[in-house]
């Protein structure tokens, strides 16, 4: 039978434990924070893409050509926001490490359609250019929060 804590430890251990507790309650909680960061990330990268859709969109009902955005990247961020979406919420960092991958691959590919397009036509629009940038700066935002909570929801590495 196990006697009751004495000074607030718990029943059942002798205190050699506590520094290793504090050590995963404090990862744990990093984690839970840092979930609750790239929620908002996600629903801001969420929001741009509903802008690049717009933007594709909009030449499409006019008549016109694909504006300058394709499909591609539409499709690929929209898949990277579901495998961050996924990664976050059931704390797998294989989904977590995809949502990197592709939103970049994503961006790259966005910033790669503008300079052909700009190289052909000479022109960009400003909403077009203004929207790159924003992608780009919540991109580089959600992978720095991504990358620390990949980095907390790990195993911690013992040292010899």
């Amino acid at each position: 039978m196990q006697r009751s804590s004495v000074a607030g430890r718990p029943s059942g251990t002798d205190g050699s434990d506590y520094s290793y507790r504090m050590v995963v309650d404090s990862r744990y909680t990093k984690v839970a924070k840092e979930k609750g960061r790239l929620a908002i990330f996600l629903s801001i990268q969420a929001l741009v893409l509903l802008v690049g859709i717009i933007l594709v969109l909009l030449p499409v009902v006019k008549g016109e050509d694909y504006g300058m955005f394709g499909l591609e990247p539409l499709i690929l961020s929209f898949l990277s926001l579901v495998a961050g979406e996924l990664g976050r919420r059931q704390s797998r960092t294989t989904f977590l490490k995809i949502y990197l991958i592709m939103s970049f691959v994503a961006v790259f590919e966005v910033i790669h359609i503008a300079v052909a397009n700009y190289l052909v036509n000479q022109r960009l629009q400003l909403i077009e250019v203004l929207h790159i940038v924003i992608e780009v700066l919540v991109k580089i935002s959600g992978t720095s929060t991504t990358l620390s909570l990949i980095d907390n929801m790990s195993i911690p590495k013992r040292s010899s």
